[in-house]
Order: structure tokens, then C-alpha cells, then sequence
């Protein structure tokens, strides 16, 4: 059966945003069409999480296509991305990213038709999706990591960055509260509101004049990491189950 996805155009031309939209409004591969005029209009959009498929305009005012694929290579799923230019002097670039196509303007129905295959296949030939894998971004180049690897997860902003046992750190989209709640069944805790840590990894509970804090290893470093005495108890409670 062939993959069927959400699809999101930005372009700041409304012609060719226009003509975009409707011809994905006729595929019957393409579920739902959306569509932005802006970086930043696009980004609020994809924050709701339920874009599989972006044709992205290359040169626009404010945050070129370009950039915002690097923001899409940290999301946890980034969308599949073709695309959109009048001209092909970055489509080296734009497949270092792992686009699926590059298309040029003036848009042709069958070429378009193709790239909405080649992402179609791209979404059927896709391993299952695992909450083991995480997709970070590196240098424009989407890479994954182990869950498993992760020793503890810090809050910044938007993003969350996570900290992994042999001493680096990859930085994703999505917000702390989410993560904690994901990740809870797989053995992370949150100890603090910046703070989410892999119970695996735990080396050491601190309690000293009533404060509390854990140590984790980064590297050949032990982090000490505070806990918040309104996570305190439930923290104990989860590393007695664990000792059971």
C-alpha cells in the first residue's frame, strides 16, 4: 500500500504557493496540504508535529530553506523534505541534508508527481519507528543515537539538549514536560524543572543538609545535578522499584 502524507508548502511567491498547494490537493498520495509563507509561519507549523512532507522554497526573506532544514534535522521525526528553487546552484547542499528531491520553477505536475513518489517511498522503505532511536542533526547531516546512551537531558528553551554517557550532547526540538512524559516508562525520571535524568546511568544519591542531588556520568565526569525537593520523594521511590 502506498504511504499517504501530511504535507506542508513554504514559499513567499503566492503564485507559486497557490499553484503548490493545489497540485498536492489532487494527489491522492498527500492526505492534507498546508501551507506558509515564511520561515517562521512554517516553523509554527511544525511544531504541531503532524508534517511528514515539506516543499521548501530555498531563497526567502528572514530564514532561508536551507536554515530551516538544519532546524528540521532537530526535530525528533523530521519531515521528509523536497526542495524549491528557481535555480540549482544548492542542490549539493540540499541532498547533504538527505532531501528527497530538488525541484526547479517553474513546477511541472509530473515532476512534482515524482518527488511525492520518491517521498512516498522514502516513508515505506523507513524502519519502524523506535523510541530507541533518536534522529539529531550534525553538520546538516541527520544522524541517530541510542536512548539507552543518554545520561541525563537538560532543558534550553524550546529545545531540550541530551547528554550521552561517552561525553557529547545533541540538542532536539521539543520541550522538557513532553520528554518526561515519553520517556518515563524507559527508566528517566525527572529530578528538576530543567532537568530529566536515565536512572540506568545513576550513580549516586546525595541527600546533605536536606537537599538532594544525583550523579551521572558524562565522559569520565560525574555531573552533579540537583533535585527538587517536589521530585525528591518520588525519585526514591523509583530507584527502590528499580532495586527490587
Amino acid at each position: 500500500m502506498t504511504a499517504a502524507l501530511r504535507a506542508l508548502v513554504v514559499d513567499d511567491e503566492q503564485p507559486v504557493l497557490d499553484e503548490l498547494v493545489w497540485l498536492l490537493g489532487r494527489d491522492d498520495r498527500i492526505t492534507s496540504v498546508r501551507a506558509a509563507r515564511s520561515g517562521a509561519e512554517a516553523l509554527r507549523v511544525l511544531d504541531e508535529g503532524d508534517i511528514e512532507l515539506v516543499f521548501l522554497d530555498v531563497a526567502m526573506p528572514g530564514l532561508s530553506g536551507l536554515e530551516i532544514a538544519r532546524l528540521l534535522g532537530r526535530f525528533r521525526t523530521p519531515p521528509r523534505i523536497v526542495f524549491v528553487t528557481a535555480h540549482d546552484a544548492h542542490a549539493v547542499e540540499a541532498f547533504e541534508m538527505n532531501a528527497v528531491d530538488y525541484l526547479l520553477k517553474p513546477i511541472r505536475e509530473e515532476r512534482l508527481s515524482e518527488s511525492v513518489r520518491r517521498a512516498c517511498a522514502d516513508a515505506e522503505s523507513a524502519p519502524p519507528a523506535s523510541d530507541d532511536r533518536i534522529a539529531v542533526e550534525l553538520g546538516g547531516v541527520t544522524r541517530f543515537v541510542s536512548r539507552a546512551s543518554v545520561s541525563y537531558v537538560e532543558a534550553q528553551g524550546d529545545y531540550v539538549r541530551l547528554h550521552v554517557v561517552d561525553g557529547g550532547s545533541h540538542l532536539i526540538r521539543t520541550p522538557l514536560t513532553t520528554l518526561a512524559d515519553e520517556w518515563a516508562e524507559a527508566g528517566f525520571a525527572r529530578v528538576h524543572r530543567s532537568h530529566v535524568v536515565n536512572l540506568a546511568h545513576l550513580r549516586e544519591l546525595r541527600v546533605q543538609a536536606g537537599r538532594s542531588s544525583v550523579l551521572v556520568p558524562v565522559g569520565e565526569a560525574l555531573v552533579e545535578i540537583q533535585v527538587a525537593r517536589r521530585h525528591a520523594r518520588a525519585l526514591r521511590e523509583l530507584i527502590h522499584e528499580r532495586a527490587l
